[in-house]
This record gives C-alpha cells, sequence and structure tokens, in this order.
C-alpha cells in the first residue's frame, strides 16, 4: 500500500486519492486557433517517462484538493509533494543506467 502525505491532511492511503495526470502541461494561449491534431497532442499526448516524473494528484476523499507529486515510476518512491502551481523541484537520485527520459 503507498501513502501519500496530502500537503493539508498528513500522510493517507493511496486508496483516498485520485491520479490526475501529468503536472506542469500548459493550457495552449489560444485554443481555439488550434486544429484537431495539435488539440489532440495536448488532449491525449503525454511523457511516459522511466524514473522521477511530475504528476497531478487529488485528495478525493479528504480536502478534496489538488496537489502535485514528483514520483519515480519505477520504484514508486515519492521525492517530494507540492502545490498547484509549484515549480518542479529538482531531483537529487538520476535515473537508473539505461533508462530514457
Amino acid at each position: 500500500m503507498l501513502l501519500i502525505s496530502c500537503p493539508n491532511c498528513g500522510s493517507r492511503d493511496e486508496t483516498e486519492f485520485h491520479y490526475g495526470g501529468q503536472a506542469h502541461v500548459p493550457y495552449p494561449e489560444n485554443p481555439n486557433d488550434l486544429n484537431d491534431r495539435e488539440w489532440a497532442e495536448f488532449l491525449f499526448y503525454r511523457d511516459n517517462t522511466k524514473g522521477a516524473f511530475a504528476e497531478r494528484w487529488l485528495h478525493s476523499t479528504g480536502c478534496r484538493q489538488w496537489f502535485n507529486m514528483l514520483r519515480d515510476t519505477v520504484t514508486y518512491d515519492i521525492q517530494a509533494v507540492y502545490p498547484m502551481g509549484a515549480p518542479r523541484p529538482a531531483t537529487s537520485t538520476t535515473a537508473p543506467e539505461g533508462a530514457t527520459k
């Protein structure tokens, strides 16, 4: 079982949270100017990083607040939890040998 540290409520079981996808994906400046392919890329194309990955999470059964998490996709180690709108923190760990970013 994964314990996630909500910035508002403290450590809780992963079943209280909802994954919200990749963090730091900017909304298009002029969405009406995008063609179908560009709009589809914004909606569906995300990084598939092996190693440290910034994600959005919702504490759906607790405070109902969104936050960002930096998590290693190989080991599931949570490296940082930080508020929405804050920049991604630097990581002190490196990806495993042979991993792609």
